[in-house]
């Protein structure tokens, strides 16, 4: 793929990748009709077939917030040369989204979960929140009662059901802990739902962010695809970890971008601690330290990773080694006393369903792709907040789709995060500091590569 130089040196994109930005750039209320009319579709077949009640109601409420985008955009394309105002903006179509398709199915299903209390059940037309919320308002009261949120399955008198795995790291039962200190009535537990940190988390960090990089207006495509896509939709209804998850990495890409390497050592350590799945990201951020700031910082902040994941994590461990070990490495890889639900038919997972070669098949592939990863920072690290974004989406994509027990819910880290490249390049001129390139307060100008 071709290359040009900008004033200050930075490679950015041509030839394909360019040629393509500009088709879409050329008609994009056609661009938008078909994504609304395509998530529209997504969205009604959700609504009718899906197993899950909150996949159900989340799609009934997104099909017409959809809807409502598809027919202001129709109505834009065919009144081309009406005059400029604000009914006239894109902006509109993605509100409607936001409010019909996104706010108002997460408050109906606060609501029935308490009029219609369904959780700690095997009847997924029951639920109104993914198993992922009640597990971890769990762990937050199992941390309070034992000083560990996680079950000790090998000393229950029972046999171990899935629901009683917490496959995260200790940090994540923090969202659990306005439940289990402030809850008890049905108002009080509707307020402090988990989903609700979740999406206050996404949100503030998503601010956090742009205002670190000192983005004015992120791009309505930026918007369309982290924000309002149906994947992010529907986990914004019905269960919000990896959105919160997500939030973070992109606080820790924008810290390091603006040269601040020990607050997103930080933050990479805690949502480490919350998530195994964000450690790759953790491995770009440290990338993108070095190749703004040398080696000197990144050891700074290495350090800083280390201990502050050991202070979050060795605590828990110490007071339970064999739950801590079955909960969080086990369970997630297939090897739990209970199989892992997490299986969707991505490729990783196809070739181990076909036996023990399929899986080291499918081991082989992703351990090749990290490297290929790997080798990609090593050659071109990033050096802006898109870059590392960037790079953090193909990684996260190639190990969702090659790594044995996975989902397609994952894939919302990849769409959130190509978002948040395009939203990240169209930051303000102005640079984040005035030194020159290592002395910590450096610009962060230079755009997206695809190389």
């Amino acid at each position: 793929m071709g290359t040009q130089a900008d004033e200050r040196g930075a490679r950015v994109p041509t030839g394909t990748v360019a040629r393509l930005r500009a088709a879409l750039n050329r008609r994009p209320l056609v661009v938008d009709a078909l994504l609304y009319l395509g998530c529209a579709c997504y969205a009604l077949v959700m609504a009718f077939t899906d197993k899950h009640l909150g996949f159900r109601v989340w799609g009934a409420f997104a099909t017409a917030g959809y809807g409502l985008a598809l027919l202001h955009t129709t109505w834009l394309l065919l009144t081309p040369k009406a005059g400029p105002s604000r009914a006239r903006s894109r902006w509109l179509g993605l509100a409607a989204v936001g409010l019909v398709g996104m706010l108002a199915p997460l408050v109906t299903l606060l609501v029935r979960r308490q009029v219609a209390y369904a959780d700690w059940t095997d009847a997924e037309g029951l639920w109104s929140a993914q198993p992922e919320v009640w597990v971890i308002e769990r762990a937050a009261s199992t941390l309070l009662d034992t000083g560990s949120p996680y079950l000790d399955i090998a000393a229950l008198d029972r046999a171990p059901h899935v629901h009683d795995y917490t496959p995260y790291g200790p940090v994540m039962a923090i969202f659990g802990l306005p439940r289990a200190l402030l809850g008890g009535t049905p108002v009080a537990d509707a307020f402090t739902d988990a989903r609700v940190l979740f999406t206050v988390t996404a949100v503030a960090c998503v601010l956090a962010s742009l205002r670190l990089l000192r983005v004015p207006t992120p791009s309505i495509r930026a918007a369309q695809l982290a924000v309002v896509f149906p994947l992010t939709a529907l986990t914004w209804a019905t269960a919000g970890p990896d959105l919160a998850v997500v939030g973070l990495v992109l606080v820790a890409v924008a810290l390091a971008a603006a040269d601040r390497p020990a607050w997103a050592a930080l933050i990479c350590a805690l949502v480490t601690s919350a998530k195994l799945i964000a450690a790759p990201a953790a491995v770009v951020v440290g990338f993108l330290v070095l190749s703004r700031l040398g080696v000197r910082a990144l050891l700074r902040s290495g350090a800083v990773f280390v201990g502050v994941t050991a202070a979050v994590t060795v605590p828990v461990v110490l007071v339970n080694p064999r739950a801590f070990t079955e909960h969080v490495l086990l369970f997630p890889a297939g090897l739990g006393e209970v199989a892992s639900p997490a299986a969707s038919p991505l490729p990783g997972r196809l070739l181990a369903s076909t036996g023990a070669v399929g899986t080291v098949l499918a081991l082989v592939l992703l351990l090749t792709a990290a490297l290929a990863v790997l080798l990609w920072l090593i050659r071109r690290p990033p050096t802006t907040a898109a870059d590392a974004a960037f790079r953090i989406a193909v990684g996260l994509f190639a190990f969702t789709m090659l790594t044995t027990a996975t989902r397609f819910g994952y894939l919302v880290y990849v769409t959130v995060l190509l978002g948040a490249a395009l939203a990240f390049r169209s930051r303000a001129t102005a640079p984040l500091g005035t030194g020159e390139p290592g002395s910590g307060t450096h610009g962060d100008r230079a755009p997206l590569t695809s190389s």
